[in-house]
């Protein structure tokens, strides 16, 4: 054995066991995959990244610039600037009827930031996060590092996935800590409504030790006519519902990095204690766009959501005319979440696909389209295709799948 081969396989001995237990994200892999086919001359679609492909709107990059301009330059408070603070507390009650004051927000490196920070604050060894599925992939992987037990609840796919009430208290244990969800979803674009919602906290409200983690960071891009509700604005949960939210897919700021919590005042002082031992404060001149954002028009994410949906029909009504694909139609985000199952144990004569991890990695290097594997999101069955991509690398894309399903037997 070369050194070098002897020194590749002792490394990984040497990490921290938290570490080595830690699943890599299966979107980010798949995105740098792509990059790599990309890179060496392939026409590749990308469609695995969450990430929007409009720009910034211009009066939040003027603020940043002004910022920059007026000396923005230093360390910022670990928990935000206040007028940021005050901009998402104003937010909250504009928008999900949340009343929370600055000294309930801590502004953080992202929303995903901000659910890891509330876990370590909240979960110790062995208490269990009832978490929804399908769910994003980074939500168990936080439960773990923070040496808790994920609870997978799945959301039936005759039920748009969404978990319903009873399945939730079935979950319950006297180790339940936290009830995690997303709406609008990220894989499937499910959105709960305030029945659902209401019907669910009902449950809550009998368990006074357990909180929830909302994750709203989709709350703009929603396609249905009642719009959004936050479980946060149930009185009887106030205190035990921590919002999540940011500035990246409603306002096209993925890069910027600003997400946000809304909590009790003893949870916000726990993130921010954490925080400051970790990160500190976060970038000071996108906190300054962030400001402008919350406080600015929503006019152009509002343009971002009608192409979103509009995306949505394109991409829905052209996948469902895929032999074997099983699709439902999503409210808000997106993302398509194709139930491929059909074509699990078909072959194309050299490759077989075994299940959804499969399906992605060949669909990507025979037809140079990458899509992510629901396996990653709790959901074996089904691939993600992001629909954050214009209409017409949308409709090839989905044209290059029909071509290669037509080659599996």
């Amino acid at each position: 054995m070369s050194a070098v081969a002897e020194q590749t396989q002792v490394e990984p001995r040497l990490l921290a066991d938290r570490i080595n237990a830690l699943e890599e994200s299966s979107t980010l892999a798949m995105t740098k995959m792509a990059r790599e086919l990309a890179a060496q001359g392939h026409k590749v679609i990308s469609l695995s990244v969450g990430e929007p492909d409009f720009k910034t709107p211009a009066f939040i990059c003027e603020a940043a610039k002004k910022a920059i301009d007026d000396g923005f330059h230093g360390y910022s408070p670990v928990a935000g600037y206040p007028d940021l603070r005050k901009a998402i507390a104003d937010k909250l009650k504009r928008d999900n009827n949340i009343d929370w004051k600055p000294e309930n927000i801590v502004v953080s490196t992202g929303a995903k930031h901000s659910l890891a920070n509330v876990i370590q604050v909240l979960i110790n060894p062995g208490d269990e996060v009832v978490i929804f599925a399908p769910y994003w992939v980074s939500y168990s992987e936080m439960v773990k590092l923070a040496e808790g037990k994920s609870v997978i609840v799945e959301g039936a796919f005759d039920n748009d996935f969404k978990v319903t009430a009873a399945q939730l208290e079935a979950a319950i244990t006297p180790r339940t800590k936290i009830v995690m969800y997303a709406s609008p979803n990220n894989p499937t674009g499910s959105v709960y409504s305030e029945a659902e919602l209401r019907a669910i906290g009902a449950v809550l409200e009998k368990h006074e030790d357990i909180y929830v983690l909302a994750d709203e960071i989709y709350e703009y891009i929603n396609f249905t006519e009642a719009g959004h509700f936050s479980m946060g604005s149930i009185p009887a949960l106030k205190d035990r519902v921590i919002t999540v939210n940011g500035v990246a897919k409603g306002f096209a700021m993925t890069g910027w990095r600003i997400g946000f919590i809304g909590a009790a005042k003893w949870i916000a002082d726990g993130v921010e204690k954490l925080q400051g031992q970790v990160t500190s404060g976060t970038n000071s001149i996108a906190q300054k766009a962030a400001t402008a954002a919350f406080n600015g028009p929503l006019d152009a994410t509002r343009e971002m959501t009608k192409a979103y949906a509009r995306r949505r029909d394109l991409v829905i009504g052209l996948l469902k005319e895929i032999p074997g694909f099983k699709v439902n139609v999503p409210d808000g985000a997106f993302y398509a979440f194709p139930d491929v199952s059909y074509y699990f144990g078909k072959s194309d004569g050299t490759t077989l696909i075994k299940d959804s991890d499969d399906f992605c990695n060949w669909l990507l290097n025979n037809s140079f389209v990458s899509t992510v594997a629901g396996s990653g999101f709790g959901a074996p069955n089904c691939i993600r295709i992001s629909t954050a991509a214009a209409d017409e690398a949308l409709a090839e894309a989905v044209q290059r799948i029909k071509d290669a399903m037509a080659t599996l037997k």
